[in-house]
């Protein structure tokens, strides 16, 4: 058919075919309409990929046929963003919606305040840039000053216009109307002439997208995922389009920050003429009892949403009032989030374990069956300290009620006595800390509810954790050895591990151990960390009992942090070699909410370590132990070496032993022992000769 066709001909029908496509997507994703079939949309989609084959000069990025996902990228490109994109403060109550518009209202004592509304949703928080109608760019939150440029993930989002609606379409609403356009009252035969587009959304996958998902998973036997907003995000932060192509992702916008119209209302209704989907729960009040309504309608019906929600948005809907009231912090005086009262569920409590925060406090974490708390999973919740402990009275086998503080934080309401098993165990902090960490020493300061580890400062504890995060073991940054570390702390300039990734040059060099070409050289050094292997990353993290070959295995095992973070303890007791102290202690770790926050703002900051499977490799399925002193290289260096070809190593000599590689001055024990069981030992001459074979 295509081939039948002289250029002009097909170039006005190509014109014809996207009109209507984009007519169609428009219909269904914003008016909940079908103005055809799904199988007639797509005999026109596979009509356009035929012409624009046969026509290639007439391919457009705008065009339906351009959401295929690209090639992979190596990184995502950080991007500044032209407005900052800012957070809300939270509001639980009635009264603090009132003390909110009290501190309003006196700041602009004249105005009279209308109050926009919308359905909070539970995404990836993104912005979509368009030039001339055209989309050109899409850059997440990150920190809400810089962001990272994921466009070609986006454009794979079947209801993200590619190009804006500007009033030419067959069917449906006409473009917003010159006064409201702020564009200058230039307009052309089909709407306004928009040079410069921002909208923002939040990317979400629905509720019944993502159960259908999961159900995909079980019958494929693969894992399944925790939840739509975790994996909406990491669909998203993935370097290969196809793979965000492969979920049912939606942008749901929420804000247009260009064109500036008069109110939040105006820009809703814009943002849908132009071809955007919002959660329709939009609305516009007069008076704060008619908010107080909805917020009541909202929490009765929320669970028949077809996306996940934690709240309310509610504005000042006059812009420029809006904008007047100014920005306080990170949030915008002229808007709140009122959150729904948390979700509540029962589990039993398997285990309680121990913590070490960065500070060196010991926090018991509550470690349970896995449970459904407002559309997440949670296996883990901190009880605090000995006296929270206390005032519970949980007991490892009792049945508690578990909640969300603020739909965020999991916490145990109540322990319910009437279902206590005779064999509950109390839990003492003394023995715990002791069983988990014999080799460290914790003292309970005089007023305090808090164990702490003895003679450790919140400093001292930060600088041995960055040491060992540079570390050969670990992810070997060059530059960061114990007296720049040092520097670095002291001076204020590095507060975290995530702050490493945050540092310039200029900063580090106006330390006087640095000089310009020792501060560019530690930041490209950690520019380089950034996409460690993933078994030098779990290494980094300093997980206690967790070193070198246990990291490998639970790399090999799990293949990602987002997937080892999700792990439970059975899940973690089935890998040969982890026991109950080893899982209990990446149990504690993933359940410590500053290490979650740590590994939040290194995703942020772009830290992505990458999986390479070994097990196809040359020393695959193959275990030595190397004893005594290499002349050709350290122990760690060595040991690494054998990792990296695939080889497990281990800190003693079994039958299961493939070779002892020995150096100078060997243990005789290990020799010994390798005569007895007929094990193989090779010499440095060897080693080498087998690392080049591999």
């Amino acid at each position: 058919m295509t081939t039948k066709l002289g250029h002009d001909e097909a170039e006005q029908r190509i014109l014809k075919l996207r009109e209507l496509i984009n007519d169609y997507r428009y219909h269904y994703h914003v008016l909940d309409e079908s103005t055809m079939s799904e199988a007639a949309a797509d005999s026109l989609k596979h009509e356009l990929t035929q012409l624009e084959e046969a026509y290639p000069d007439l391919i457009t990025p705008d065009s339906p046929t351009q959401r295929v996902a690209g090639k992979p990228l190596d990184k995502f490109e950080k991007v500044t963003h032209e407005t900052r994109m800012i957070s809300l403060a939270d509001v639980f109550s009635e009264e603090e919606i009132k003390d909110w518009v009290s501190r309003d209202q006196k700041l602009v004592p004249a105005a009279k305040f209308q109050y926009f509304t919308d359905i909070k949703m539970d995404g990836l928080a993104c912005s979509l840039h368009y030039e001339n109608g055209i989309l050109s760019r899409a850059v997440t939150r990150g920190d809400g000053l810089v962001g990272e440029d994921v466009t070609m993930n986006v454009k794979t989002i079947s209801n993200v216009p590619l190009r804006l609606r500007t009033g030419g379409a067959s069917r449906g609403p006409a473009a917003p109307e010159p006064q409201a356009s702020g564009v200058d009252g230039r307009y052309d035969a089909t709407g306004p002439v928009l040079d410069r587009v921002e909208v923002r959304g939040e990317i979400v996958i629905f509720k019944k997208d993502f159960d259908e998902l999961n159900e995909k998973q079980a019958r494929m036997g693969e894992k399944p995922f925790a939840n739509p907003r975790n994996l909406a995000a990491g669909s998203i932060r993935q370097l290969d389009p196809k793979i965000a192509a492969g979920r049912p992702l939606k942008f749901m916008a929420y804000d247009l920050v260009t064109p500036d119209l008069e109110t939040h209302h105006a820009a809703y209704e814009a943002l849908r003429k132009f071809g955007f989907q919002t959660s329709k729960q939009d609305k516009v009040f007069g008076s704060l009892e008619e908010v107080f309504q909805e917020i009541q309608h909202l929490g009765e019906t929320r669970g028949n949403l077809p996306f996940n929600t934690d709240g309310m948005v509610i504005k000042i809907n006059d812009r420029k009032i809006y904008a007047k009231l100014g920005i306080v912090g990170k949030t915008p005086r002229g808007a709140v989030a009122f959150k729904f009262p948390a979700e509540e569920a029962t589990t039993k409590v398997k285990d309680i374990v121990i913590s070490i925060g960065r500070t060196g406090a010991a926090t018991p974490v509550a470690i349970f069956d896995p449970v459904q708390i407002a559309g997440s999973t949670v296996k883990h919740a901190s009880l605090h300290n000995a006296d929270e402990i206390a005032r519970l009275d949980v007991r490892i086998g009792d049945t508690v009620i578990i909640y969300k503080a603020g739909d965020i934080i999991p916490q145990v309401k109540e322990v319910l006595k009437t279902l206590r098993p005779e064999d509950a165990k109390p839990f003492s902090y003394e023995e715990a800390l002791k069983a988990q960490y014999p080799e460290l020493e914790f003292e309970r300061p005089a007023g305090e509810v808090v164990y702490r580890v003895k003679g450790e400062t919140p400093d001292l504890v930060l600088k041995r954790a960055i040491e060992y995060y540079a570390s050969k073991p670990a992810l070997n940054i060059e530059g960061l050895g114990e007296k720049n570390v040092a520097a670095l702390v002291d001076a204020k300039l590095v507060g975290s591990i995530a702050d490493l990734y945050r540092l310039k040059p200029e900063k580090i060099a106006s330390l006087e151990r640095f000089a310009e070409l020792s501060a560019k050289n530690l930041t490209d050094a950690l520019e380089a960390s950034k996409t460690a292997p993933l078994n030098k990353f779990i290494t980094a993290l300093g997980i206690r009992h967790v070193g070198a070959q246990t990291a490998t295995t639970l790399a090999n095992e799990f293949k990602s942090i987002e997937n080892l973070k999700n792990a439970t303890e059975e899940e973690l007791l089935e890998i040969p070699d982890i026991g109950k102290i080893v899982a209990e202690s990446i149990l504690a770790y993933f359940a410590d909410e500053d290490n979650l926050k740590l590994l939040e703002e290194l995703d942020e900051l772009g830290v992505k370590p990458t999986f390479e499977d070994l097990k196809d490799a040359p020393l695959a399925g193959k275990s030595y132990i190397i004893s005594g002193t290499l002349a050709s290289a350290g122990r760690e260096e060595a040991e690494d070496k054998l990792r990296q070809l695939g080889a497990t190593i281990t800190k003693s000599v079994t039958k299961t032993t493939t070779a002892l590689i020995v150096g100078e001055k060997p243990g005789k024990s290990k020799t010994d022992k390798a005569a007895k069981l007929n094990i193989p030992v090779i010499d440095e001459k060897e080693y080498l000769k087998l690392l080049e074979n591999a």
